[in-house]
């Protein structure tokens, strides 16, 4: 087969799964995956895992996918991944600290106190909570952030360059309006007079977020320019 292909990437909480799909031959002719585990040796409910795993992992599977296919026949990318996460950089567009995840409960008194503050839920897996999490206990951190998040954002920014996120992820946050389709920006001041600025553009789930960057393309084997979604 010598059709285009298109490159799904699921970077989840245990690991990282890749496919090829020729669309034309509507068929999947190659796979791989990458497992991982969350940082050991932390306080009772936290779990955090560094971002430059999941990158790694990325980069092991397409490394992978070279040994099964000619990935110059790529012409896009999707990326989906796991929700609710909280990827901290500072104005350098560096990662601050590990990315606290969804099944984290180590702020559930910040979900608790913002549930209370806003008059809506807000759950413990949620953004918002591990947002007002950090800046309470690490404000040395908190007074580098600059950016913030998702695991499934921060992949696309490590592709594209594009500090984006998509309107279906920003409704786990905590910090969205599904009504207007913006960020509350209650529920942002809530946590931070300065916070709704820190806070991606948000792009709908048909837009593309970018295009892959020449250096992304290099380290992976894909060509440059490809869009991703």
């Amino acid at each position: 087969m010598s059709g285009e292909l298109f490159l799904g990437l699921d970077v989840g909480t245990q690991g990282t799964k890749a496919l090829l799909v020729d669309v034309e031959a509507r068929a999947v002719v190659a796979r791989a995956a990458s497992a991982y585990d969350l940082i050991p040796g932390l306080p009772p409910g936290a779990a955090e895992q560094h971002p430059d795993t999941w990158w790694n992992a990325v980069c092991v599977c397409v490394h992978a996918l070279v040994q099964q296919v000619d990935l110059g026949r790529v012409r896009g990318v999707g990326v989906s991944g796991q929700q609710h996460g909280f990827v901290a950089l500072d104005a350098a567009k560096n990662v601050i600290r590990p990315a606290k995840l969804w099944c984290d409960t180590s702020t559930a008194a910040e979900a608790r106190e913002l549930t209370s503050s806003l008059g809506r839920s807000v759950p413990t897996g949620f953004t918002a909570s591990k947002i007002l999490w950090l800046k309470r206990h690490e404000p040395a951190h908190f007074a580098r952030l600059a950016h913030v998040l998702l695991p499934h954002d921060w992949i696309n920014f490590r592709l594209s360059g594009e500090l984006a996120m998509e309107c279906g992820d920003a409704s786990g946050t905590g910090l969205f309006d599904p009504v207007t389709r913006r960020f509350d920006a209650r529920a942002c001041y809530a946590i931070d007079p300065d916070l709704e600025a820190k806070l991606p553009r948000l792009v709908a789930p048909s837009e593309p977020v970018g295009r892959l960057t020449p250096g992304a393309a290099r380290e992976l084997g894909l060509p440059a320019g490809i869009p991703l979604a």
